[in-house]
């Protein structure tokens, strides 16, 4: 199971839709300071099911969607989806591509979605139950969890 595309809308700095495709091999997010790198990793923790604002660097949920700059209006939803290829079979599901999303909107209600069909975040830890993905996993490391790990 790999991860193929990332795409964000409205979620912390990414205001507009902005699609990450993934391709084989090893990939890294780099760039300086402030480009948007961390705001990657807390992506992908919270379409997996990251509920702890903290956890996203953030001192409530709502502070993950888009704030607002001084030539932008802030959004009023945050959305973001995973595709994974499904290739060998790592979860037990007839398809070839697994797309997982979040929405989350400023006055309060949140959704998730598996492959474009409604669902609760349940589903989506019963479908990655295996996998070793999760919004806790160590699949996905930012750098504050390194130091974390070592001490």
């Amino acid at each position: 199971m790999k991860l193929r595309s990332l795409q964000l809308h409205g979620f912390k700095s990414f205001a507009d839709k902005t699609v990450l495709e993934l391709r084989d091999g090893v990939t890294a997010i780099v760039g300086s300071n402030g480009c948007g790198k961390s705001n990657t990793a807390d992506a992908v923790r919270w379409v997996l099911g990251e509920t702890r604002a903290g956890a996203l660097r953030s001192a409530k949920m709502e502070e993950v969607i888009f704030q607002g700059s001084t030539r932008r209006r802030p959004l009023n939803y945050a959305e973001v989806s995973l595709v994974f290829s499904n290739e060998d079979g790592s979860v037990p599901v007839p398809r070839s591509e697994i797309e997982i999303a979040r929405k989350v909107f400023r006055e309060g209600g949140s959704e998730y979605s598996l492959n474009r069909q409604g669902c609760r975040l349940r589903d989506i830890h019963d479908l990655l139950r295996d996998t070793g993905l999760g919004a806790n996993a160590y699949s996905i490391i930012e750098g504050g969890m390194i130091d974390a790990i070592l001490s």
